[in-house]
């Protein structure tokens, strides 16, 4: 990992860097697929799938033999592991309900708000090097909780053209209506458009890589909402000397394993954590698994001290993290200073890991600098917000003259007429 002593601010656009390849490199791939797609449905999805997966299919629809044959094969303590996620993840969601909004804004003009379930939903789950599993509990319940009548899924296969059991057994505990043997640009493009097998959904849910980030945004160029853009996985941590160096390892390459393209970064007002922690990294990343996949995400990391904790957290809120974690002895100042992240890990023994699976939070969450704009999944992400008004006799009189006098002002006479006509009957 690269160490940065205290850079300059004028330099932290370049050193705060994504290891992400431009728009242009993937917008004109992901076009064709999508035009591809759009023209000719499900035969453009069995060439990209067999292009892509290595696998040719007649039919992308996962049938109820696969779904109750996935439950054999998932094991008891994994099924064990996955309903106490489900029960925090539920919990935590739940309670994110919240009341109808009612007020008379003034004597008989009554406004109130109400939420609705989006009718269709579209979750992306991807497979790969990594079954993520642990999506479809973030992505399903919600949708399930908010009242979503269809919660399609999409899934690549492997080169067998079967999905991972686990995949399947929380997609059929979490009530997930259809499942489809589709991954990729061409999966967002079935779910944009509809094909004769795949339903057309009104938003699409889930991660993916940078193609999949790529195809979500250009999907709302065709009337279907997106979440987010949530791309390539990135933690950033901040610790000082109170930290555990072995614990701050973990962490990071707790991410770094996620893919290649992903980037962790240590943010230190230490330089003896910081040489610490490389050491730890060194020592740890060799009993990894996945340490090829691991060692690409960290040449693309960096270790950087900064010589104030205000210099600090202005730099973090600059990057903007999908996943902040803080390992400090003043929690408290990155708390309440800390205003662009996704989701926020407090104290030694609060690993990222526990919000990507048991905790209760939502692991869906906006990467490559978004979150100083937008928010992880949660309940309301799979809702909308109504407005209704009703106004009496009295109501319409109150606020009428104004009406009248504003649309005169802007120069629309039909405006002021559907007002002036009322206040007219009235008189008489």
């Amino acid at each position: 990992m690269k160490i940065i002593n205290n850079p300059p601010r004028n330099t932290w656009e370049e050193v705060l860097k994504r290891p992400t390849q431009t728009i242009e490199d993937i917008e004109a791939t992901v076009s064709e697929i999508f035009h591809e797609v759009e023209l000719k449905g499900d035969t453009a999805i069995s060439k990209y799938t067999s292009f892509f997966d290595g696998i040719t299919l007649d039919t992308f629809l996962v049938s109820k033999n696969e779904v109750s044959e996935a439950q054999n094969k998932v094991s008891n303590e994994l099924k064990n592991s996955i309903s106490l996620a489900k029960s925090n993840i539920d919990k935590f969601h739940h309670a994110q309900k919240t009341s109808n909004v009612s007020v008379e804004t003034i004597e008989g003009v009554h406004c109130w708000q109400e939420k609705r379930a989006i009718e269709s939903v579209g979750l992306y789950i991807p497979g790969g090097t990594a079954p993520l599993f642990s999506t479809v509990l973030m992505l399903a319940i919600p949708a399930k909780l908010a009242g979503c009548k269809e919660i399609i899924l999409c899934s690549p296969p492997d080169k067998n053209g079967n999905i991972n059991p686990a995949i399947l057994y929380t997609a059929h505990l979490c009530g997930v209506t259809q499942i489809f043997k589709v991954g990729g640009i061409q999966a967002i493009a079935g779910m944009t458009f509809g094909t004769n097998q795949i339903p057309k959904v009104s938003k699409i849910f889930g991660p993916g890589n940078q193609f999949v980030t790529i195809a979500k945004q250009l999907a709302t160029k065709f009337g279907v909402a997106i979440d987010m853009p949530a791309g390539p996985s990135e933690l950033l941590v901040v610790a000082d000397a109170s930290a555990d160096a072995s614990f701050v390892a973990s962490d990071l390459l707790s991410q770094a394993e996620h893919g290649a393209d992903s980037q962790v970064i240590l943010v230190s007002t230490s330089h003896d954590l910081i040489k610490e922690v490389e050491t730890e990294i060194t020592l740890q990343i060799k009993e990894l698994p996945r340490k090829e996949i691991a060692k690409k995400a960290i040449q693309n990391s960096k270790l950087i001290y900064m010589d104030t904790k205000d210099a600090a957290i202005d730099l973090i809120n600059e990057y903007g993290p999908e996943h902040f974690i803080i390992c400090t002895k003043d929690e408290a100042f990155y708390i309440n200073g800390i205003i662009n992240a996704g989701s926020v890990f407090i104290g030694n023994y609060t690993p990222e890991s526990a919000g990507d699976y048991a905790s209760g939070t939502n692991h869906t969450l906006p990467t490559n600098g978004f979150s100083k704009a937008y928010s992880g999944v949660n309940l309301d992400s799979f809702m909308k917000s109504m407005t209704f008004q009703k106004i009496t006799k009295q109501g319409i009189q109150n606020i009428g003259p104004a009406i009248e006098i504003m649309a005169e002002a802007e120069g629309l006479q039909a405006h002021k007429n559907a007002v002036s006509l009322r206040l007219k009957s009235l008189k008489k």
